[in-house]
């Protein structure tokens, strides 16, 4: 019979680690997180020193019953939950939950903490060697966190729901991440396009020229000065150049040629490993994180469940002195002895909070090669472990070496042409990646346009040719843009990132375009809100300030109760001013400087369901609308071969709420909807009116008649319906 107990968080890890002990212990899972705040007014009592009060989450009762039967046959409990704040977390709640302490001076339970980066056999008795105390200035960063969250979100989000609609929130991390897309897409909205020309000449030393030997050389200099990028302006100024050169020999004028080491990018931790899986793989945060604690907790090989890689929150750039030894003992048999580095490589830490204790992600066991697991690996997991694997054994591998060439070349007294080259003396640590498409590609038109030149040489002219050019908005961005972004300001962790991101896209408030971020119309009404009223909570450096103080918390130098506090008093007295200062209709309704056809009132910019459209200020009594001349960003690209049945413009798909359906092109001047085809049984069309119970927009539906009517799309928390006049149109309304 067991006489200690081990409890992790998964059922995953329980049949990894079952395998590494014996009989004398037996491992149980509490299926992550056992308490938390309800979602709900007072779970943090403010007047009461902000104490919080935590409830055992309902999916984790039953497991929890299970432990407590275990617990009575026990002489120890190991708490084995993850080693980062989370972990410590949970660990402390299970004590909480479990009234652990009672048990260990009721029944002389021993109660011990125990973590391991891996989940192998050595790391495992490594830690049962060293158990320790549950640290409590984790516990503290972990509930300052908590409670921040808590009063930020559930503070700010009830205030958007009465000035802009209801089902909106903002978050602590979320709203200066919201800011950040946002902030981009008025950049793009601003930029204007200015043309450009640039002029490329064909050359080759030989005569008659070949094209192995012909290369390409950018004019960079007229008349002894640089030339501007945006200087050729037109076609014409273009054409002049080109006419000037026409008659003119060309030689080379000087030949620069400089040897460049390069050396590998550090070890993945959390933030670059979610980049980089989005880059290559086009894998999302929240994809990389699941799949990556898949591998960490175990992978069924042989019939046993095997730990592949080390634990994947962490912002360490730290490898442990074993995997280092064995790393630098596989290159020189895979590769060679020369790609070996010659001596062990260190990385320094970016950020000032990184934990050196912690690692690196890295395989457990190096000489597990991707090939050899890719029979017990999904597609993806596969892709991801060998992502890492790559990443992992490079860092002890030997620096690249390259020869840059730069050529510069006279045409004629006047003109300046310049050619680069790239030739890969040594590959180094590149042998172990597999190159990237694009890179290769550039890499090989680079050295190829290159034939071996001589200062003083002559050239041949093969062809003078002008290009139009046209300057570029800043990218809309990507997961691994913004992950970049939030790292560099430092907004939050990186094991939160892919929360966040699916936060913003379940309101609505960004969606996924070409694998980019674009803010929709709710998205940037609220940011423009919050950005108005709340600066300085949605301000980076204030993001950023408070990841400091929660790292104060967790090294033990300040009290959280003391950073809520400070946080909160200001915070709370300027959302009750703002409640009584705005006005739903300030943020729903922009002044315009149109007057309404009909009526003669001025119109305003009115927010719609899912965009704006101009409508008259005189509503109800004066129900005119049409569209503002913004195409809804959905409509540009979701075009179909239908027709509108009332106006002829064509259908494009768009996304409500309910699901996808087929709307007018033309709206909000045509409100035609119909639903998509092979969704018609799940389709719900939106009506313009609202309940009159709860603001939400009432949907059409069919009762068992076939009758339609209006009806709260709430139910059965709201019961409101009505019924649909026979004179009743879609067109009229908010």
């Amino acid at each position: 019979m067991a006489n200690s107990l081990v409890i992790v968080e998964s059922p995953t890890k329980v049949k990894t680690i079952n395998k590494f002990l014996g009989k004398d212990f037996q491992i149980m899972a509490c299926m992550g997180h056992v308490r938390g705040l309800p979602s709900r007014p007072g779970s943090v009592d403010v007047n009461n020193d902000f104490t919080p009060h935590y409830e055992i989450l309902p999916k984790t009762l039953k497991y929890l019953n299970q432990i407590k039967k275990a617990l009575e046959k026990v002489k120890e409990v190991y708490l084995a939950t993850d080693l980062d704040r989370e972990g410590e977390a949970i660990a402390w709640h299970l004590v909480e939950a479990l009234n652990l302490n009672e048990e260990e001076k009721k029944r002389k339970i021993a109660i011990k903490r125990i973590v391991f980066h891996e989940i192998t056999e050595s790391a495992i008795t490594e830690a049962l060697k060293h158990p320790r105390k549950i640290s409590l200035p984790l516990v503290d960063a972990q509930q300052g966190r908590v409670v921040l969250d808590y009063l930020f979100g559930f503070n700010l989000s009830p205030f958007l729901w009465r000035k802009v609609r209801s089902g909106l929130s903002a978050g602590r991390v979320q709203s200066p991440a919201l800011r950040m897309i946002c902030e981009r897409e008025l950049e793009i909205r601003a930029f204007k396009e200015e043309e450009y020309w640039t002029i490329t000449a064909e050359l080759s030393p030989d005569f008659p020229p070949t094209p192995n030997s012909t290369f390409k050389a950018s004019l960079i200099e007229v008349d002894n000065r640089p030339l501007e990028k945006l200087e050729i302006k037109t076609k014409d100024q273009a054409r002049e150049i080109i006419a000037g050169l026409e008659s003119k020999t060309f030689w080379v004028k000087k030949i620069q040629k400089q040897e460049r080491k390069e050396n590998p990018p550090p070890p993945f931790i959390t933030s670059t490993l979610q980049q980089e899986a989005n880059t290559k793989l086009g894998f999302s945060a929240k994809k990389t994180m699941s799949i990556a604690q898949k591998l960490y907790e175990g992978v069924e090989i042989g019939g046993e469940s095997e730990g592949l890689i080390t634990y994947m929150r962490t912002d360490s750039f730290n490898l442990a002195n074993i995997a280092v030894e064995s790393i630098r003992q596989l290159i020189p048999k895979i590769f060679g002895p020369e790609y070996l580095n010659n001596t062990i490589r260190r990385f320094k830490q970016k950020s000032k909070t990184a934990q050196e204790a912690h690692e690196a992600i890295r395989p457990t066991d190096i000489y597990r090669t991707p090939e050899s697991l890719k029979s017990h690996l999904t597609p993806d997991q596969y892709k991801l472990y060998d992502l890492i694997w790559r990443r992992t054994i490079a860092t002890q591998m030997s620096p690249a070496v390259e020869e840059r060439i730069s050529v510069d070349i006279a045409g004629g007294e006047h003109y300046l042409f310049r050619a680069h080259g790239l030739n890969l003396i040594f590959p180094g640590f590149k042998k172990v990646f597999l190159e990237d498409k694009a890179r290769e590609a550039k890499s090989k038109k680079e050295t190829e346009s290159l034939p071996p030149l001589n200062k003083n040489q002559a050239l041949t002219l093969v062809n003078l040719v002008p290009e139009q050019h046209f300057t570029k908005p800043p990218p809309r961005y990507t997961e691994a843009s913004l992950v970049k972004a939030l790292e560099e300001y430092g907004i939050g962790r990186p094991s939160t990132y892919a929360t966040i991101i699916s936060v913003l896209q379940e309101r609505d408030y960004v969606t996924m375009e070409n694998r980019r971020f674009v803010p929709q119309e709710i998205g940037m009404v609220v940011h423009k809100l919050l950005k108005e009223h709340f600066p300085q909570y949605v301000d980076y450096q204030f993001t950023a300030r408070i990841e400091e103080e929660l790292d104060s918390i967790a090294r033990g130098e300040i009290s959280w109760k003391q950073v809520v506090r400070n946080f909160w008093e200001p915070f709370i007295e300027l959302i009750k001013k703002k409640s009584v200062e705005i006005k739903k209709s300030d943020i729903l309704n922009e002044p315009t400087n149109e007057q309404c056809p009909k009526c003669g009132k001025p119109l305003v910019n009115r927010l719609g369901p899912y965009s704006r459209f101009l409508a008259c200020s005189g509503y109800p009594k004066c129900r005119f609308i049409k569209s503002n001349g913004v195409t809804p960003l959905e409509d540009k690209d979701n075009k179909t071969n239908e027709i509108c049945e009332k106006c002829g413009l064509p259908l494009v798909i768009k996304r409500g709420r309910f699901g996808n359906f087929l709307g007018c092109s033309g709206y909000p001047d045509c409100n035609f909807t119909k639903p998509l085809l092979g969704e018609a049984k799940n389709q719900t069309m939106v009506s313009e009116e609202r309940c009159e119970k709860c603001g939400e927009f009432l949907v059409i539906k069919k009762n068992r008649y076939g009758k339609f009517f209006l009806s709260c799309p709430n139910y059965p928390k709201c019961n409101y319906a009505k019924s649909i006049k026979k004179n009743h149109s879609k067109e009229s309304g908010e």
